[in-house]
Parts: structure tokens; sequence; C-alpha cells
């Protein structure tokens, strides 16, 4: 029988479990769950004898995987998979996979929101602003960047998107003004959407050079990884430009700096937040059950991300 572990230091939502049990079960393959585990070993002494594992932002790296004596498949629920150690599971044969697309809907609308909150001036009793009429770039237009283009729309907002893996009859079709190069896409828009990854291209590369491009009031919505803004350039604008505003799902390493220098210009989320919706767990969820045991079953490996 194939063993398989959930392993999430924050849970899914309840109603998650209970449908990847019901995709395991009817596969005939157990299912373990490690669930708010603050101590790295006790990952270490669960995966020892799984043949796969679903994480969310749980740290897959080099120790995990080679404690784990039969690890086949990992599943990151969501799309991002910085989390894990790509290098050391290829290495060992071990397939990663993620699920793009299944918390897309769940992070636009939190970049939307907090757009919204800090546009009302944090709901503190004063006048602020409308987003209809305000031009939103979208840095990134895969399955996060089209939804928060979608709802953009619907706000009646000035949608441009800028991206190098997307082809332009995509963006033509969800509505979205294509411009060809980043550097066209901060001169047009007054708040910026980041729905990239972290990667070797990416880190650090939202600069100075870019956000002072941006016309004022300036607002710039971070849903994707704290890595690709560089944060000397994110002090940089705080101080020279009063118009500058920073919202982002996870804060950055300055962010006690920001919180005493610039007061009502910023907003971060406890905790990285863009998932975090009972229907997003159960969407990721399901989607990484059914994943491994298409893996299993059929050899299917169409999300695999190590190849």
């Amino acid at each position: 029988m194939r063993k398989v572990l959930i392993a999430t230091e924050k849970p899914f939502a309840r109603q998650a479990v209970d449908n990847i049990s019901a995709v395991f079960r009817e596969a005939g393959y157990e299912m373990v769950l490690l669930e708010n585990y603050k101590d790295p070993g006790d990952l270490l002494k669960a995966v020892e004898d799984v043949d796969a594992l679903i994480v969310r932002s749980d740290l897959v790296n080099k120790d995990v995987i080679g404690a784990a004596r039969k690890l086949a498949v990992v599943v990151r629920a969501g799309a991002g998979y910085d989390n894990i150690d790509l290098e050391a599971s290829t290495e060992k044969d071990v397939v990663v996979m993620n699920t793009p697309g299944q918390n897309s809907n769940a992070v636009a609308e939190l970049a939307i929101g907090m757009m919204i909150y800090m546009a009302r001036n944090q709901f503190n009793g004063t006048s602020g602003t409308e987003l209809r009429g305000k031009t939103i770039g979208i840095h990134g237009c895969g399955n996060v960047g089209m939804n928060i283009a979608r709802i953009g729309r619907g706000l009646q907002m000035k949608v441009i998107g800028f991206c190098s893996y997307v082809g332009m009859d995509r963006l033509s079709f969800a509505g979205v003004k294509f411009v060809d190069t980043v550097e066209n896409l901060y001169s047009k828009c007054q708040y910026i959407s980041l729905s990239i990854p972290a990667n070797k291209d990416t880190i650090g590369m939202v600069n100075y050079d870019l956000l002072s491009l941006m016309p004022a009031p300036a607002v710039l919505v971070n849903a994707a990884r704290k890595e690709v803004v560089d944060e000397a350039s994110l002090l940089r604008m705080f101080e020279e430009r009063p118009d500058f505003k920073y919202l982002a799902d996870i804060a950055p390493d300055c962010a006690g700096e920001i919180a005493e220098k610039f007061p009502g210009r910023y907003f971060f989320t406890p905790k990285k937040m863009g998932a975090q919706t009972a229907e997003a767990n159960i969407n990721a969820g399901i989607a990484a059950a059914r994943q491994i045991v298409a893996y299993f079953e059929s050899g299917e490996t169409k999300y695999q991300v190590n190849k």
C-alpha cells in the first residue's frame, strides 16, 4: 500500500483534509497527517517511510529528501515551489510537482483587497480614493496575474501587462494592454502588482530603477515573494517619494524600519495569506492528491517542475 504524508505547519482547512483523504481512500493509499509542527525534526522522522509527500510552505530541504528512504514524489499544494530543494530531489530521482492555478483567485482577491484597504486610508475614517480609472500594471501574467486583471477590469481600472513567458494572444484575450518592456510597464502605472516567482532571474529585480519610473501616487503590491523586491531600493523609494506605498502579504526584512519611519504608507499581512481561503485549500489539496495518484497509477508528470 502506498503511504502519503501530508506535512503542513500551516494546516489545510478541515474540509480540505477530508477531501484529500477521500481521494487516497478511493485509490487504496494510506494517508498520514503531520500538522502544526514546529520542530523540523518531526518532519524528518515522519518522511522516513512514505512514498509521497504533500506540503504547503513547508521547507523540503536536502535533509528532508535524504531522510525519506522511499520517497518518489513531492507535491507543493500551490504555485510557488522555492521551498523545495529541486537539486537534491533530482539527485534522488524524486519527482517534484506544483498545482498551478488552484490558489490563483485567492491570491488575486488578496492583492486587490490590499489595494482597496490602502486606497481608503486603511479605513481610518478619512476620505480616500477609488480604484476606478486608475492604471494597474500586472508584472507577471500567469494565473494570478490574469485573475488580478479580471478583477481590475471589473473595477473599471485600466490594465497593462508585461510577462516574458506569456504570449500576446493571451494578454489580449484577457483585455490587458501589452507592453514590450518592463520599464514601459512601470512608467505607465500608478499601481504595480507583482505575480512573478522567486528565482535566479527575478530575485531583486524590482529595484529603484524600475520603481522610480512609476507616476504618482505609486503603490507597489506584492502577493508573490518578498525576495523579488530589492529592499535597499524599497527604502530609498520611501525616503525620496512621499507618495510611494508598499503592500505585501509577507513582510520584508526591513519591515521594522519601514514601520518606524513611514507609518501609514505600508501594509503587511501577519503571515503569507495568499492561499488562506477555504476554497483555495480545497482546490490545491485535491489537485495535489489527484496528481500523486495519477503519478503512481499512470506515470503522469504534467506539473513536474524538476525535469
